[in-house]
């Protein structure tokens, strides 16, 4: 179980979407946090890569190894 303080503002705004689309702030927290999760961790591996200087990837081995060429 998580417990959060948000700004009155966002606070309002999640009530409003909850209302009108009959679903709980609680799914849209989940939801928001599951999409943004992704992209944090993305991030702190890329950051951390640099910290170490370890090579990039060219994005055609990385096309390559996740099977997007043709």
């Amino acid at each position: 179980m998580l417990a959060i303080r948000l700004p009155k503002e966002i606070e309002e705004r999640l009530e409003a979407l909850a209302q009108k689309t009959g679903r709980s702030k609680s799914y849209y927290v989940r939801q928001a946090i599951l999409e943004h999760l992704d992209d944090l961790e993305d991030y702190y591996l890329a950051l951390e890569r640099l910290e170490q200087n370890l090579p990039g990837i060219p994005l055609d081995e990385v096309e390559r190894r996740l099977g997007l060429q043709d």
